[in-house]
C-alpha cells in the first residue's frame, strides 16, 4: 500500500474515533461517512460486511472495524496502523476527560452533557439504519426487507436472542436469498 493511502487510513480512523463522542456505536456513521463516503477507502458493500462481522466477534466494535478497514486497505500493516489510529484517540480522550471531568463532576451542565450523550447515539444508529435500510431495496424485495427485520426484531425483544446469533443467521440467509433481477452479483 502506498504512503499517501496509508496516511488517509490512518487519520480517517484516527479522526473519527477522535470526534465520534459516545462509546462504540457512535463511531460507525462517522466512521462510515468518513472511509466510505469522503475518501472511499472501502466500498458500502466491504463495510458492511465488515459492521457484521464486528458485531458477531466480542470486543470493542470501533477497534474491529478499524481492523477490519485496515486490513482491507493495507493488509497487516494497514491493520496495524489502523488498530493504533482506533486506539490513540480514546487513550488520549479518557486521559484528558478523566482528568478534567473529575474536578467538575458536581456542576450540573457535566451532569446534564453525560446524559445527553445516549439519545445523541441512538439517532445517528437510527439513521444509520435507515440508510442501510434504503441500499438494501436495491437488493431485496420491500416484503423480504420487512420479514426479515421484523423476525430479527422478536427474535432479540421477545426472545432475547444474542445479537451475534441474528447477525449469523442474516448472514447466511444473505448467501441463500435470491438477488432482485437485474443486479449484478460481485
Amino acid at each position: 500500500m502506498d504512503q499517501k493511502k496509508q496516511w488517509q487510513l490512518f487519520l480517517s480512523i484516527f479522526k473519527a474515533g477522535f470526534f465520534a463522542f459516545g462509546g462504540g456505536p457512535a463511531i460507525i456513521p462517522f466512521l462510515q461517512k468518513e472511509v466510505v463516503e469522503r475518501k472511499k477507502l472501502v466500498t458500502e458493500e466491504e463495510f458492511t460486511t465488515g459492521l457484521s462481522l464486528a458485531n458477531t466477534l466480542p470486543g470493542p466494535i470501533a477497534t474491529k472495524m478499524g481492523g477490519y478497514i485496515g486490513y482491507r486497505v493495507g493488509g497487516v500493516f494497514g491493520l496495524i496502523s489502523a488498530t493504533v489510529a482506533t486506539v490513540l484517540p480514546s487513550a488520549f480522550l479518557m486521559i484528558f476527560l478523566l482528568t478534567t471531568l473529575n474536578k467538575y463532576t458536581k456542576f450540573d451542565f457535566v451532569q446534564g452533557m453525560t446524559k445527553g450523550v445516549l439519545p445523541v447515539v441512538t439517532v445517528m444508529m437510527f439513521v444509520m439504519m435507515l440508510d442501510f435500510f434504503k441500499k438494501s431495496k436495491k437488493k431485496l424485495s420491500v416484503s423480504t426487507l420487512v420479514i426479515l427485520l421484523s423476525a430479527s426484531g422478536i427474535a432479540l425483544f421477545l426472545f432475547h436472542v444474542h445479537p451475534g446469533i441474528i447477525i449469523s443467521v442474516l448472514l447466511l440467509l444473505a448467501l441463500l436469498l435470491p438477488v432482485k433481477k437485474g443486479d449484478n452479483v460481485q
